[in-house]
């Protein structure tokens, strides 16, 4: 068992970690990173008045290729004009996660599990997010009402596992993820700890030399489920960053959402899951896109989905084909895509 930290969980990893550098200096300016990528407004419909800015460190620029307006990556981050355009059916809370929220701090949607917000603060503003409207700064939790949180956990027998989420639960220090997996631990029906967090993909440097042992040292069976696209995101420097994670014991899955203009090619999940299998991480979920508020010009038709599931599955392994899902607000699962159409394939593999 972790001991327990004495801090209030607001403490501070030694002063200018790498990681804590690389969140203060992340682009926020889009002329900055066309100007890094050699791109000009006239090559991309950009939308300056975002509420949502644009914010994305520089680890992660370094891995976009300069002078294309179509680089997959750079798609993920750029606020453009076709967000603006919010069809019916579009909303800002697609997973009606308010009625979820039990206590602060903390949404309980499904047996068996309940997910901890630890922060509202990500190093990236992915444009597809689903919680690009969350009201982070009414919900985080004081040390009282993660207490409460905690006692709300303790009174449910049937939950077993604690998921960590966010925002991104990695962009807090590890001594406030010392004291929240302490506290956890100390609820004994408690078996399991899941982190999602991009953070290993967009700055690699947060896998600290401490946070393996922290996670080690836990009598809770602990995974970390990184969030990656495309494998262009999944450079050598990711890959290092990941194997101290692999050789304590923690799982490694990864989650991906279904892009229009991103991944949506049967090539690019091949070549994503493969690269994933690679560096020691399961392909898990591939999600389709959350009908939230800004992201519609990200989504893609079923029949579409359909395709492009069954050509992978022709093309891959069934260890290496991600399950493809949608969460539906209120339903009890993540929902699996319906069977593929037969005799599809063969489109797209031509």
């Amino acid at each position: 068992m972790i001991a327990r930290s004495p801090a209030n969980g607001q403490g501070e990893d030694a002063p200018g970690e790498p990681w804590q550098l690389a969140l203060q200096t992340v682009v926020t300016d889009c002329d900055e990173l066309l100007a890094l990528l050699r791109l000009t407004r006239q090559d991309l419909g950009i939308d300056r008045a975002q509420t949502f800015a644009l914010r994305v460190p520089r680890a992660f620029v370094a891995r976009m290729r300069p002078g294309r307006a179509d680089d997959p990556l750079l798609r993920q981050v750029l606020p453009l004009m076709a967000e603006r355009t919010v069809p019916a059916g579009f909303t800002q809370d697609p997973l009606a996660e308010a009625e979820a929220g039990k206590r602060p701090g903390m949404l309980h949607k499904f047996h068996g599990r309940v997910l901890l917000i630890v922060t509202g603060h990500c190093a990236i503003h992915c444009r597809y997010c689903f919680r690009r409207h969350f009201p982070y700064a009414a919900t985080q939790p004081s040390r009282s009402e993660w207490a409460q949180a905690f006692e709300y956990i303790r009174r449910d027998p049937s939950i077993s596992e604690v998921i960590l989420s966010g925002g991104d639960p990695l962009a807090v220090p590890d001594r406030h993820l010392q004291w929240l997996i302490g506290e956890i631990e100390a609820i004994p029906q408690v078996r399991r700890l899941r982190i999602h967090s991009r953070l290993p993909v967009v700055i690699p440097a947060r896998i600290t030399c401490g946070l393996p042992a922290l996670l080690a040292g836990s009598r809770l069976r602990a995974s970390l489920v990184i969030h990656a696209n495309h494998a262009q995101e999944l450079d050598a420097s990711v890959a290092t960053a990941l194997q101290p994670l692999r050789r304590a014991g923690v799982a490694l899955l990864n989650q991906s959402v279904l892009l229009a203009g991103v991944n949506d090619q049967v090539e690019a999940l091949s070549d994503l899951s493969e690269r994933l299998f690679e560096i020691g991480v399961l392909p898990y979920y591939l999600h389709l896109l959350d009908q939230v508020a800004g992201a519609a010009h990200f989504a893609l038709p079923d029949e579409r989905v359909h395709v492009l599931r069954e050509a992978l599955l022709a093309r891959l392994p069934g260890y290496l084909v991600p399950r493809f899902v949608r969460e539906v607000a209120r339903a009890p699962f993540k929902v699996p895509l319906l069977p593929p159409v037969p005799g599809r394939a063969k489109e797209l593999r031509g």
